[in-house]
């Protein structure tokens, strides 16, 4: 088994199983600023990454995370316990479609969602079913997540998406259909000069109308090395004082 440092002394994650360590969790994890709640929810948790990512950054915070695919739910159950978070990380195995026999009714005061990007039978096909099941939408769509978000969120409560600029027309559609009222919006571009490659959302639950566009996060300077931003959000200045950030 290999374990990788997201950075020096920071939260370790499992390699395997097919599911890389994503940017858009850790963006997105780092998106939702601070957490106020006593409960989040990580909706279609893969292995764990952003509630993870919550809970490490916030030492009250119980999360909940819902997987549909059991080798995935079982590595976020261990990265929970190698990181010393199995108390405040609760794991479940199931169908984000049936929220409402899995989870409460407005139970959560956060809930996140880094759902598959691409309608089912689009694009590039994935290499292995696992793989496909989290890039396309063939278990769970846009509209699916949304609606489980509602449901689970409290009123008042913040719902926290990352998406592709492509479907955020969709997206944020979806949302006001259900009760869910974009308020921050952000871009995430490789460089100052490239079009956006993914989106950052937040919706209020029962949220008045007024939606914050922020300044896009560019993760590369024109020389192609990090951005203060992205240095700031991976702890890069630690990694460079401590190179070796993976054991077995």
């Amino acid at each position: 088994m290999i374990v990788d440092e997201l950075w020096p002394q920071g939260p370790r994650f499992i390699r395997g199983g097919g599911f890389p360590l994503g940017t858009d969790a850790v963006l997105l994890a780092s998106f939702a600023g601070s957490v106020r709640a006593r409960r989040a929810c990580d909706l279609g948790c893969g292995t764990g990454v952003i509630a993870l990512l919550l809970a490490w950054n916030f030492p009250s915070l119980q999360v909940d995370g819902v997987e549909i695919q059991p080798e995935a739910a079982e590595t976020a159950r261990k990265n929970a316990e190698i990181n010393g978070l199995g108390d405040r990380m609760n794991i479940i195995t199931g169908d984000l479609r049936a929220h409402r026999s899995l989870l409460p009714a407005g139970g959560y005061g956060l809930v996140a969602a880094n759902p598959p990007y691409f309608p089912s039978g689009s694009g590039k096909q994935a290499a292995t079913e696992e793989l496909a099941t989290a890039r396309d939408e063939r278990s769970c769509t846009l509209d699916n997540v949304c609606e489980a978000a509602a449901y689970l969120t409290k009123w008042g409560g913040r719902f926290v998406m990352v998406h592709r600029p492509e479907r955020l027309s969709e997206a944020m559609c979806a949302m006001t259909a259900r009760g869910l009222e974009p308020k921050r919006l952000r871009m995430v571009q490789y460089s100052a000069s490239s079009a956006p490659n993914l989106v950052l959302i937040e919706a209020r639950r029962g949220g008045k109308p007024g939606l914050s566009i922020l300044p896009p996060l560019i993760m590369t300077k024109a020389d192609g090395t990090d951005s203060e931003e992205i240095i700031r959000i991976y702890h890069r200045e630690e990694a460079a004082s401590c190179p070796e950030n993976s054991i077995s």
